[in-house]
């Protein structure tokens, strides 16, 4: 589970800036909304709050950024990604880190960049312990060979095996060693090492990140006739006149007449890098782009698979293709993956996750989120306008974040949890008021008037 994201000096966020899941001791309040590790509480939701380029998509953009350089190094775009308010930031270091748990442990890795320069500088991973301290696993400075902690003791073969894949990647720039160690490799489950696989694995698999315009997950929901009855009945339940889903098996020269050729180009290579970076015989994803929805299979030395959704409307006995649908019933597909998922563990990161939607709607799929969940390892944040769910009875104040730029035009995020708000405090009104700062702050416009 996600225990906190740090960013700093990125795009809009200048100085160090945390989102962090960990509950406040003093709420009673939605207990069902917290997971219990060792001796740590951690919440299962983040809303996040903030006027129009506050830097809330910034937010979830980091979390792309983290998996785009663990994937492909540091991208040849990055070099402007650094926070453009102050003119020092430009040769000044970015820093991105992200605490999390896989099974029972506690793991901080991170990793330093000169973006201007596409420089990484340092990278780390250590495992925190109950009492405060950690453990260093592995640490990268510079150009140097990474290091293990010295709390890491190794057999004579797995020192060699190390020693080997470190020295190799010394003088590496643009790439993280994190990515390096999972690259074709593999670790025996007693592995000392497995530890780089854990981390990795996590990261890449069990954060998935849906922006307003792309959907991509590796879910099963679609491949299967089970899976598509629970997905027609549990689409009913948001009145949208969607009665019935089926898929239909297309060609790639189908798809390619269904969206651009660069598009189709960059899916299938971003499936090809992922099967070689997890060293799997096949991959299966669905994607939502451009008003299209596809799942596609492929297997080794096997011809792709490739699918498209096909609905029915009440009793008729036409079929309409995904892309006749509204804008809002689109957008519930993007989601529905989160109702239906069995995967534990996963922490989904959605930006404006209320686009397209109805309030009613927006606050159904909520209840039903944390309904599905209960009481599982699942985590869900996301960033919205939507103020009719800012209310005690859905969300516990210490799981409501608010973004907000400065006067030197930098994001700084906050928790609701400061404001020690009363239990029967109407939040939504407080926030559109301006007490808890994060809207929009209008200035005068004067129309010039003809004579």
């Amino acid at each position: 589970m996600l225990i906190k994201v740090l960013i700093e000096n990125y795009k809009s966020f200048d100085k160090n800036e945390e989102l962090l899941m960990i509950s406040s001791s003093k709420m009673q309040g939605n207990k069902n909304h917290r997971v219990k590790i060792k001796q740590t509480q951690l919440l299962k939701n983040a809303i996040v709050y903030g006027a129009n380029a506050s830097g809330k998509s910034n937010l979830v953009s980091a979390f792309v950024f983290i998996k785009n350089v663990l994937m492909e190094g540091l991208p040849v775009g990055s070099v402007n990604d650094f926070c453009r308010s102050r003119q020092e930031n430009k040769t000044r270091e970015s820093i991105f880190e992200l605490q999390f748990t896989v099974g029972d442990t506690f793991y901080a890795y991170g990793f330093s960049a000169i973006l201007s320069q596409r420089k990484i500088t340092e990278e780390w991973l250590y495992e925190l312990m109950q009492d405060g301290g950690s453990h260093q696993l592995f640490i990268r400075e510079g150009s140097n060979k990474p290091l293990l902690g010295e709390s890491i003791k190794l057999s004579a073969a797995e020192k060699s095996r190390f020693d080997i894949y470190s020295e190799d990647f010394a003088g590496q720039d643009t790439r993280l060693f994190l990515t390096e160690m999972n690259r074709g490799k593999k670790y025996a489950e007693n592995s000392k090492l497995s530890f780089f696989s854990e981390a990795f694995g996590w990261i890449m698999n069990n954060i998935i990140v849906i922006n307003p315009n792309i959907g991509i997950s590796n879910t099963e929901t679609y491949y299967n006739d089970e899976s598509l009855d629970n997905i027609s009945r549990l689409i009913q339940t948001f009145d949208t006149g969607v009665t019935e889903i089926r898929t239909r098996k297309i060609t790639i020269d189908e798809m390619g007449k269904m969206i651009p050729a660069e598009v189709v180009q960059s899916i299938f290579a971003n499936l090809k890098t992922q099967m070689q970076m997890t060293n799997l015989p096949g991959i299966q994803m669905t994607w939502r782009v451009e008003g299209v929805f596809f799942n596609i299979r492929i297997k080794e030395n096997s011809e792709p698979e490739i699918t498209t959704l096909v609905l029915r409307h009440g009793r008729s006995v036409f079929d309409f293709s995904f892309s006749e649908e509204s804008d809002g019933t689109k957008r519930l597909f993007d989601l529905i993956d989160m109702l239906l998922t069995d995967r534990p563990d996963t922490v989904f990161v959605v930006d404006e996750l209320e686009r397209s939607l109805h309030p009613k709607l927006t606050e159904h799929f909520l209840k039903l989120f944390m309904q599905a969940h209960d009481g599982i390892r699942m985590q869900l944040v996301f960033t919205t306008h939507e103020d009719t769910i800012m209310d005690q009875s859905l969300f516990r104040r210490d799981e409501i974040w608010f973004v907000e730029r400065d006067s030197d035009n930098a994001s700084k995020i906050y928790s609701l949890d400061r404001f020690k708000e009363r239990y029967d405090k109407k939040l939504s009104k407080a926030y559109l008021e301006g007490r808890y700062g994060a809207i929009p702050v209008f200035k005068q416009f004067s129309f010039p008037k003809g004579e």
